[in-house]
């Protein structure tokens, strides 16, 4: 399925809503006149509400991407779509893309 393509300035939250940020940009494609943002790099995470042990097993620190661009590479990797797939460390929960640019999409 194409999916608008991820930017520096894209709103993304764990599941717990701590800040998901990228921890290298990808200068070379840009939308809306920020860096994209490739498939293999880890996001930090920052801000989540989940409590540490015993009470749960957060916060979450790092989330790391599990699909992305089929199709469409920057330096030979894939760039991180609306719909891409992500996963937590250490709660196993997803990061959520709450806004994005609208006006490139890729498959």
């Amino acid at each position: 399925m194409p999916g608008f393509l991820l930017h520096v300035g894209a709103s993304v939250l764990c599941a717990h809503g701590g800040q998901a940020q990228a921890t290298m940009p990808n200068p070379r494609v840009t939308v809306s006149g920020q860096p994209t943002v490739t498939q293999p790099p880890p996001w930090t995470i920052a801000g989540c509400a989940m409590p540490p042990p015993p009470s749960g097993n957060g916060p979450c620190v790092t989330a790391q991407w599990l699909t992305a661009s089929l199709r469409v590479l920057s330096n030979g990797q894939p760039l991180l779509l609306l719909d891409s797939q992500s996963l937590c460390a250490p709660t196993a929960t997803p990061l959520l893309v709450v806004a994005t640019q609208t006006r490139v999409t890729a498959t």
